[in-house]
């Protein structure tokens, strides 16, 4: 389906207007009329782009003002505004191979996390045997913070079975957890601590529920600065400072749309009753249904969510996206829907 503008609560297809539970800005910050000034303000002060190296002899300070406060935000003691979430991902990958072989995921970790060595973490529901051996070595272990069709934070107490001998660094993608989870949406970053974890680093994409688009790299002063020194860092252009201009200038207006998206999700936990045909939870914007039906019930009702085929699962992905800007009207219609035809 082909569509002229941004989708917000109302999305207009082939001239009918829907509901629109899909997406991923939690926050419905992308059409937000105050967020959009923000942005121009930032635009007329950083123009549209800035097509330099960081590196160049002219620097320009809204990035370390940026890094600063971003840093701060999620408790980390440094971090790098690139262009994307994806480059994030690979970025830091390419950069760990370059001195560790053994990568292991998580069980249906995002593309943007994955290395094509990389080795599953566990195997027929237990951990891999290469992390319990008393081998000494470096590894890498790479996680989404909230995978894709579950509703809660990912458990890490998986680490307390690896082995002492192994020398863990932790990549988290927070991609969908950024603005949303955890207290004032710092994510599960900060939170993540284990005796075994050497290095620990955060890659996201902010163009979900921070509506920048934009990736960010968190992890430990040494690591952030010896990834400034790559030649694929020097020799690209930065995150658009503008972008970085609008979340400094915007952050009391995400504290404001946090509430509004905690009020529709309590909202939504009063109306439905847990049961096996969707997984939810009051923490956590998005239902998922495993019922591939759900797409065309919602629609004959005129309501739009987002159904496709994800690249690590084997089915269709049918996202229920709750959103700040969805009115106590709309969740009223979706959660009857859900109940009484599901």
């Amino acid at each position: 389906m082909i569509i002229e503008s941004f989708p917000d609560r109302i999305i207009t297809v082939e001239g009918k207007k829907h509901l629109y539970f899909g997406g991923t800005s939690y926050l419905g910050i992308a059409t937000n009329n105050e967020f959009q000034n923000i942005l121009i303000t930032s635009l007329k002060k950083w123009g549209t782009a800035y097509g330099s190296s960081r590196n160049s002899n002219i620097k320009l300070s809204i990035y370390n003002q940026f890094e600063q406060l971003f840093s701060q935000h999620i408790n980390s003691e440094a971090s790098l505004a690139i262009s994307s979430g994806m480059l994030a991902g690979k970025f830091t990958l390419d950069f760990l191979s370059k001195t560790i072989k053994l990568f292991f995921h998580y069980p249906k970790a995002h593309p943007a996390i994955l290395t094509p060595n990389s080795l599953p973490l566990f195997v027929d529901g237990k951990l891999h045997p290469n992390l319990q051996n008393n081998t000494i070595e470096e590894v890498v272990i790479t996680a989404d913070a909230v995978l894709s069709l579950e509703v809660t934070p990912t458990s890490f107490d998986f680490l307390n079975k690896i082995s002492s001998s192994k020398k863990i660094t932790l990549v988290i993608d927070e991609s969908h957890s950024l603005g949303v989870v955890g207290e004032n949406g710092r994510g599960i970053f900060h939170t993540v601590q284990n005796n075994n974890i050497y290095r620990k680093i955060m890659v996201s994409s902010l163009g979900k529920a921070l509506g920048l688009s934009m990736g960010i790299i968190s992890a430990d002063k040494k690591f952030i600065e010896a990834l400034k020194k790559e030649a694929n860092f020097i020799a690209a252009s930065g995150a658009n400072p503008a972008y970085l201009e609008t979340y400094i200038q915007a952050q009391n207006l995400y504290k404001t749309q946090r509430l509004k998206l905690k009020s529709n999700l309590d909202f939504i936990n009063k109306k439905l009753s847990y049961t096996k045909k969707y997984n939810f939870n009051k923490n956590y914007p998005v239902i998922y249904s495993n019922d591939n039906s759900v797409f065309a019930t919602l629609l004959k009702d005129k309501i739009m969510i987002t159904q496709f085929k994800y690249p690590t699962y084997k089915n269709y992905l049918n996202r229920i996206v709750i959103t700040a800007n969805h009115t106590k009207e709309d969740l009223e219609k979706l959660t009857i829907i859900l109940k009484e035809k599901l």
